[in-house]
């Protein structure tokens, strides 16, 4: 029996799929990260053109915070949302 021979299902689908995608991003990064080790500039390609620029991006660590400030745990379990999620974890065979 081959993979010609095979009836995929859904799953299988869904997990070649991703298998495709994951080489696909790992092609992309690739490409992005030579791109950006170019420098800041404009790009121009035939079909299409790109902006690299340096930015400085703040974050805040709210745990961090939150020990400093000696909040309460019951303070921040009042005022922390919870949602529900569906998760589907496809793994080759």
């Amino acid at each position: 029996m081959n993979m010609t021979d095979i009836e995929l299902s859904k799953i299988d689908e869904l997990g070649m799929l991703q298998a495709q995608i994951a080489d696909l991003e790992a092609k992309a990064k690739k490409l992005a990260d030579e791109i950006k080790n170019q420098g800041e500039g404009h790009y121009e390609g035939n079909l299409y053109k790109g902006c690299v620029t340096l930015s400085q991006r703040a974050t805040v660590d709210n745990k961090a915070v939150f020990k400093a400030a000696d909040v309460p745990a019951d303070l921040i379990a009042q005022h922390t949302k919870t949602t529900a999620i569906i998760t589907l974890k496809v793994t080759a065979r």
